[in-house]
């Protein structure tokens, strides 16, 4: 493992962001999921390093980012991301997504298209994540949403109210497969819990209205899709993905292999291998 260092970036407007930075060479730069940590990414930061620049990046309000009063919304951490790249002087880079990271890369893609982009890998994200009750069986199946309205509503309600530690373990607990330990499953709880639940409930509110589904289509640079046969993210759903961009390729992990929503670090040895495999 190369070394790996603790740094941090101030963004236009003030907001202290941590990432962790290790190797050198083709830069990977990985983007958590909503309230994960950069931390999360330790098995890439360290089965990766040796091959690549690997970096971890907390976005605003999650690990050890600042706690900032403003800022929860998809296109704010966008913006945070192109100014990282920019600030870093980061060029043609490979870009990993992680659940939410995804939103943030179609996002991305939404305002500033491929600058600096030369690679993306989206890890287990719908395209929209809250159901409209007038959809298909077809439309729903493509959408992969985890939520309907008054779903939604509560639980961002939940994550806000006294009880926001106990709504982020409902959200999250049925995210792991049965061989995940209870000591990884509670660490991955702590490090959401690093979030205040205040500011995790506005910016999952934000995330759910995000309808990616025009947006997808108009990518076309290297694109790998990674999903879990048995996650809360159907896999339909990324196979839909997979469908929208030209030349896309597909992984789904299997339940065996971790393939649940947190496959790259249940399936680690895995996830990293197909990721240098597209990276070349």
């Amino acid at each position: 493992m190369a070394e790996l260092t603790s740094k941090y970036f101030t963004t236009s407007d003030g907001v202290k962001l941590h990432y962790f930075d290790a190797g050198s060479g083709q830069t990977l730069v990985m983007i958590p999921g909503w309230s994960q940590s950069a931390e999360e990414f330790k098995y890439q930061l360290q089965g990766l390093s040796d091959q690549y620049r690997t970096i971890a990046l907390d976005m605003r309000g999650h690990g050890k980012s600042d706690k900032a009063q403003c800022g929860y919304k998809i296109s704010r951490l966008a913006k945070d991301l192109h100014e990282f790249l920019i600030g870093l002087n980061l060029e043609n880079v490979a870009v990993l997504g992680h659940s939410m990271g995804c939103s943030v890369i179609w996002n991305y893609w939404d305002l500033f298209g491929p600058e600096r982009l030369a690679k993306l890998i989206l890890v287990d994200q719908s395209p929209f994540l809250t159901s409209n009750p007038s959809w298909n069986a077809e439309e729903l199946e493509a959408s992969g949403a985890l939520f309907d309205p008054q779903s939604m509503y509560d639980t961002v309600n939940g994550l806000a109210g006294p009880n926001g530690e106990e709504t982020t373990r409902a959200v999250i607990g049925g995210m792991f497969t049965s061989a995940m330990s209870h000591d990884d499953r509670e660490w991955i709880f702590q490090q959401n819990f690093l979030m205040p639940r205040e500011c995790a409930s506005a910016l999952l509110y934000n995330h759910c209205t995000q309808d990616w589904s025009d947006l997808i289509p108009r990518i076309d640079i290297p694109t790998l899709i990674v999903s879990g046969r048995v996650s809360a993210i159907p896999w339909k759903s990324q196979a839909w993905i997979h469908k929208q961009i030209p030349g896309s390729k597909l992984e789904i992990f299997e339940e065996e292999e971790g393939g649940q929503h947190f496959m790259f670090f249940e399936g680690w040895k895995k996830f990293n291998q197909v990721v240098a495999d597209f990276m070349g």
